[in-house]
């Protein structure tokens, strides 16, 4: 499994779940990654995650296919 880490802004407490698999390049647009999610393909800290909007916070881990993406500050 490839591992990434993702870096908060210091200004920023969290980001949201497509935005992250957009920015990732783990999506190619925001369509997708929303798709992504509805079909249940990304966890969230070992949990299938259907919330679009959910807002990932440092120290959360997001799971798709072969990538695992740590979220961290700055």
């Amino acid at each position: 499994m490839k591992k990434e880490i993702f870096k908060l802004r210091p200004t920023n407490d969290f980001i949201e779940l497509v935005k992250l698999l957009k920015l990732m390049n783990v999506a190619q647009s925001g369509g997708q990654a929303k798709l992504m999610v509805e079909d249940g393909l990304v966890k969230v800290n070992g949990l299938q995650e259907f919330r679009k909007g959910n807002k990932l916070r440092v120290g959360d881990i997001v799971e798709l296919a072969e990538v695992q993406i740590t979220i961290q500050k700055e």
